[in-house]
């Protein structure tokens, strides 16, 4: 028999929908705290609680250490319907569950001390999150080298340097880093404990996604022992890398989700405001119907090619090499197209649109967050021609 859900295609079986109703149901509770924190700057601590009591914080934690195992279709359909509600906390434990199933997939560290994470986060709460970002490097996409150093020492390494856009810094108690490596001037990756030597810089205040704890994180002679250095060992390049990027398809099912947030509260605001103007509700106007079918236009074709490419990064395993290029193409599409819709519901709602009073304004600044998340648009672009012409 075959599953249908009339709210939405994208839900294909019973366990989407679970996953599906208890991101609405979180997304309901956020929505209710998240104009209040994105004034204030604060971070969410009370959602975090929320999503570890749901179990949401395992949702790609592997099943045989008491996690969901979702699949990168399961995980997006999760974060964009998280994201309606409040896109900062959407998109900061995006990062923590993609990071798990990146791991996962990618077998980058050791099965006993993977299993020692996927434990704590099921029975403890943790949180994870990779810190890579430098302010002197750029985007780290583009290969720049860590300034942050991890110099050798009996029986592990002292880590020293700061690292920016540390998402979720407030409630990292575990984290991994990118540093370069004293003994061979390589760039290795270390699981750091907060404590001594290690501090949170309040750095943080921007235009969009202001409740996301992305402040920098310094590091000063922090012991790590030899058995977090998890990459980087001389072992790792005798193995051929596994693709991994799918679980980087949380980021733009973030912004589509704002989106999907924007354009229904455009169409429940254009169904019952009728100014004295007017006889009908303003839904009723070609011109705001119009702005309404172009919303629609742009979320079909953003969401039926995310989730499509969700879908075959799953089931062709053998084949993810070769999507790198569709996982650039659904970011690009997603966020551009989300920024068009949230552009779009500001219209249909006029001049209340720029009132904190409601969302809108607050959906505005938060989806321009995508344009600097990667991949950059002129990468994907890039990728695009060169592919066409063999290279």
């Amino acid at each position: 028999m075959t599953y249908s859900d009339s709210s939405d295609r994208f839900i294909r079986n019973e366990r989407e929908a679970k996953i599906a109703a208890r991101a609405d149901q979180l997304a309901g509770i956020f929505a209710e705290r998240a104009p209040k924190h994105d004034l204030e700057g604060t971070f969410p601590f009370e959602n975090f609680n929320e999503l570890r009591g749901s179990g949401y914080l395992a949702l790609t934690v592997p099943k045989q250490y008491g996690g969901e195992e979702a699949s990168i279709y399961e995980l997006v359909l999760s974060q964009e319907r998280l994201a309606r509600g409040d896109g900062s906390t959407a998109l900061a434990i995006g990062w923590h569950i993609g990071l798990l199933k990146q791991l996962h997939l990618s077998g980058a560290i050791p099965e006993e001390l993977f299993s020692e994470l996927c434990l704590e986060v099921v029975h403890d709460g943790l949180v994870l999150n990779e810190l890579v970002s430098e302010r002197a490097m750029g985007s780290p996409t583009r290969g720049g080298k860590p300034e942050t150093k991890a110099v050798k020492v009996e029986g592990g390494w002292l880590i020293t340097g700061q690292k920016s856009y540390c998402t979720l810094s407030p409630i990292l108690n575990k984290f991994i880093v990118a540093a370069t490596m004293s003994d061979t001037d390589t760039v290795g990756s270390f699981i750091v404990e907060a404590g001594d030597g290690v501090k949170v810089l309040e750095t943080w205040n921007t235009m969009g996604m202001r409740s996301t704890g992305s402040h920098d994180i310094a590091m000063n002679e922090v012991f790590v022992p030899d058995r977090y250095h998890i990459r980087g060992k001389a072992s790792d390049q005798l193995r051929k890398p596994v693709p991994t990027d799918g679980n980087m398809l949380h980021i733009p099912a973030c912004y589509l989700g704002i989106a999907h947030g924007a354009r229904d509260f455009a169409l429940s605001f254009a169904a019952k405001h009728q100014p004295n103007s007017l006889q009908v509700p303003i839904a009723d106007l070609p011109n705001i119907k119009r702005l309404i079918g172009e919303i629609e236009l742009d979320l079909i074709t953003a969401r039926t090619f995310l989730y499509d490419t969700a879908d075959r990064w799953d089931k062709e395993t053998g084949n993810r090499e070769n999507l790198k290029i569709e996982l650039g193409v659904a970011k690009h599409l997603a966020t551009n197209a989300a920024l068009r819709v949230v552009d779009h519901a500001m219209r249909i709602v006029g001049g209340l649109s720029l009132s904190k009073a409601f969302p809108l304004e607050r959906m505005y600044r938060d989806v321009r967050a995508g344009l600097h998340n990667p991949p950059m648009d002129d990468v994907v672009i890039t990728n695009l021609a060169n592919r066409a012409l063999g290279k």
